[in-house]
C-alpha cells in the first residue's frame, strides 16, 4: 500500500515489478500458477456456500446433488474454459481456431488461456446433466449455483493480477494508478484485472449474496439466475473499454468497434433480462415447499 500511495501521490506510473509479486510459485520441475489455485479456492468456496444454502426451506436440490455438483462444474469449469479460448479467441481473422489445428496443446493449461463464456458453457452443460439425471429443476439449480460463481470470478481475477498477466490498454496522464506490466510494454497500463474483480466479483458477491439470503428472490425461479447474467455480462461489457485485447483478436475489435468480449456478452444480457422479466411475471414459489431427497 505504501508503494500504491507513494507513486499515485507522485504521479508516477506504478511498476508491477516493484510490488513484490511472484508469478506463480516455483516447486522447481514446475510453475504452479496462481490462476490454478483461484480456481480451486473459487470451486471449494462456493461448494462450501452452496452447501449452506440448500440448508434453507425450499432448497431444489439435496446434498448428494450439490456433490455431483462440485464434481461436474469443475470439469465443466476446465474443459469449458479450455476449449472456449480455442474456439472464440485463437481464430484471429482467419476464422479458424489454431488451437483446433494442434489438439495436443489443449491440454497445455499451463500455457494459459481459459474463456469466462466457455466456462459458463461448460457449468451450464454440468447442471443440465445433474438436473435431468436426478430430475431436478434446473432453472432452480442455476439460481442456487448462480449464487456462488462470483467468488471464483473474484479470485481468478486477483490471480491474473497476481500473475501480472490480462493487463489493460494503456493508460492517459490522469490515472495514477496506472502501472507498467513486465510483458506489456514501457507505458503505464489499466490494471483491468482488479477492475474485473471489483465488478465481476465483489460486486456480484454483494448484490447475490443479499439477494439469496435476505430476500425472497430464490422463491422466483429464474429471478437469482438472470440478475447473475445480466449483471456479471454488464461488467465484463464495460471493463472491456479498459482491457486489452488478445493480440490475434485486435484488427477484429478494430474493425467490428467492440472486442470479442463484448460480443459475447449481448445474448447474454438478453438472456439475463429475459430471464428476470420471466421470473418476476409469475407468482413466487411457497415458501415451504420440500427439498428432493
Amino acid at each position: 500500500m505504501l508503494i500504491l500511495s507513494a507513486a499515485a501521490a507522485a504521479h508516477e506510473p506504478i511498476h508491477w515489478l516493484d510490488l513484490g509479486l511472484k508469478n506463480g510459485i516455483d516447486l522447481g520441475f514446475f510453475r504452479l500458477r496462481y490462476y490454478s489455485l483461484a480456481y480451486l479456492a473459487g470451486i471449494v468456496l462456493g461448494y462450501w456456500h452452496l452447501s449452506r444454502m440448500i440448508r434453507q426451506p425450499g432448497a431444489p436440490m439435496a446434498q448428494r446433488h450439490a456433490d455431483d455438483l462440485f464434481f461436474y462444474c469443475t470439469i465443466g469449469i476446465i474443459l469449458g474454459g479450455r476449449l472456449g479460448y480455442a474456439t472464440f479467441y485463437t481464430g484471429g481473422d482467419t476464422g479458424i481456431p489454431s488451437l483446433w489445428l494442434h489438439p495436443a496443446e489443449l491440454a497445455s493449461l499451463w500455457h494459459g488461456g481459459m474463456s469466462f463464456h466457455g466456462g459458463l458453457i461448460g457449468v451450464t452443460l454440468a447442471m443440465a446433466w445433474v438436473a435431468w439425471r436426478n430430475g431436478l429443476s434446473l432453472v432452480r439449480v442455476a439460481d442456487y449455483v448462480a449464487v456462488c460463481v462470483p467468488f471464483g470470478m473474484m479470485f481468478g481475477r486477483l490471480a491474473n493480477f497476481v500473475n501480472g498477466e490480462l493487463w489493460g490498454r494503456v493508460a492517459g496522464p490522469g490515472v495514477p494508478w496506472a502501472m507498467i506490466f513486465p510483458d506489456g510494454g514501457p507505458l503505464p497500463r489499466h490494471p483491468s484485472q482488479l477492475y474485473e474483480a471489483a465488478l465481476e466479483g465483489l460486486a456480484m458477491i454483494c448484490i447475490m449474496l443479499p439477494l439469496f439470503w435476505k430476500t425472497g428472490a430464490r422463491f422466483r425461479p429464474g429471478l437469482l439466475c438472470g440478475v447473475f447474467v445480466t449483471g456479471i455480462a454488464l461488467a465484463r461489457f464495460c471493463v472491456e473499454f479498459f482491457r486489452e485485447p488478445d493480440a490475434q483478436l485486435q484488427e477484429f475489435a478494430m474493425r467490428t468497434g467492440l472486442s470479442m468480449g463484448q460480443w459475447l456478452t449481448l445474448p447474454l444480457m438478453a438472456l439475463g433480462l429475459f430471464l428476470v422479466l420471466r421470473a418476476l411475471a409469475k407468482p413466487p414459489l411457497a415458501s415451504g415447499i420440500p427439498a428432493p431427497a
